[in-house]
This record gives C-alpha cells, sequence and structure tokens, in this order.
C-alpha cells in the first residue's frame, strides 16, 4: 500500500528565473510531510531534430503523483524546448498513463503581461489532454498578507523578472504553489491507489 506521494516539477529555464521559480515550487512541495519532491529539467541536449528523447526522465514523471509544469513565456506561449518535452508526452497520452494525476503551472517574462496567461492556459490544457486534474492558485491576488500571487493569476503563477531577477515574492508564490500542490496529492492518495487497484 503507497504511503507516501511525490511531486515533480518539469521546467525548461534559459536565463535561470524559471529554474529559481521550480526550485522554490520543489522547497515547498518538499515541505509538506509524507512527500518527496524532485524535479526534471528539460535540457536543449534532450531534443534531437526536434524530438525530446529523455525517456528516464519521462519515466519519473510517469511515477509522481502530481506534476507541476514551469515554462518561460516566449513569443506569447511556452518555449520550443518545452513544446517538445509536451509532444513526446503524447505517448503516453492514449494510454492514459497520467490521469488522476495532479497538475499545476508556472511561467515567467520580461513584461508584467507579455501574453503569459496564454501559456498559464497551455499548460492547463496539455494536463487536460492527459486527463490531470488541474489546480490553480488560490491567494486572492492583491489581498495576500505576504503579497503573494501579485500579478492576479489564479490559473497558475505567473512571475514578472524585473532587470532579468526574480522577484523575492514570486519566489514565495512558488514556494506556496508546491506545497498547496503537495498538500492536495495527500488527499488525493488514497482515492488514486482505489482507482488504480480496481484497474488492475
Amino acid at each position: 500500500m503507497k504511503t507516501q506521494t511525490s511531486v515533480a516539477v518539469v521546467y525548461h529555464s534559459v536565463t535561470g528565473t524559471t529554474a529559481g521559480l521550480a526550485e522554490a515550487a520543489v522547497q515547498g512541495a518538499g515541505s509538506i510531510a509524507g512527500v518527496r519532491a524532485f524535479s526534471v529539467r528539460i535540457e536543449g541536449g534532450d531534443i534531437h531534430e526536434g524530438r525530446y528523447g529523455n525517456t528516464s526522465a519521462l519515466k519519473a514523471l510517469g511515477g509522481a503523483d502530481a506534476i507541476i509544469f514551469g515554462s518561460p513565456t516566449f513569443m506569447g506561449s511556452v518555449s520550443a524546448q518545452f513544446k517538445a518535452f509536451a509532444d513526446a508526452t503524447s505517448e503516453f497520452w492514449f494510454q492514459r498513463h497520467w490521469a488522476g494525476k495532479l497538475a499545476a503551472g508556472f511561467t515567467i517574462g520580461n513584461n508584467p503581461s507579455g501574453d503569459q496567461l496564454n501559456t498559464i492556459q497551455y499548460l492547463s490544457t496539455l494536463a487536460s489532454q492527459h486527463g490531470m486534474l488541474w489546480v490553480g492558485i488560490d491567494l486572492p491576488g492583491g489581498f495576500d498578507p505576504e503579497g503573494r500571487n501579485r500579478l492576479g493569476a489564479q490559473g497558475g503563477l505567473i512571475a514578472h523578472a524585473r532587470d532579468g531577477a526574480l522577484d523575492p515574492v514570486d519566489i514565495a508564490t512558488a514556494r506556496y504553489l508546491g506545497s498547496r500542490v503537495a498538500a492536495l496529492s495527500l488527499r488525493f492518495l488514497p482515492a488514486r491507489v482505489e482507482s488504480e487497484s480496481h484497474v488492475s
């Protein structure tokens, strides 16, 4: 009987800001007792002729109970490297291997808007394609005592890098998102174990 849940953060980063958010999300998830948190970084070397090919990373993600997706916003959507990874997950789509897992997402850009909401919506659609359950941010933008979710996005974390640096409040929000996903994964674990036992 499975007694521990695991949360994975899979992301692509160019300048290091997305990596910083990913690290904070892992810290937040790992701060919840009974949760193992880890990250998978999408590297350019994992992509050959446009196709993501890191099978060990995909296998590790398959064993997670929740997956948090992260990508910078480039030209109004996820980076090409993240899209290559997303396309590679189609091999699991028809088998429904990720169905029932929790999912969440974050993105960052150099402008307060920059069409970053489209990136969050893309990540949510990716999760829905897999039959995953999307977890948004329940912090009311502009009303959190600690100022988290400062840009007011409820669908996922939207961060704004100023002069290429992460805002400490965005880091705190990423940490919160990780802990929220982890806490919910513990609540969903018994139901997932029961469901999987019936399937097998």
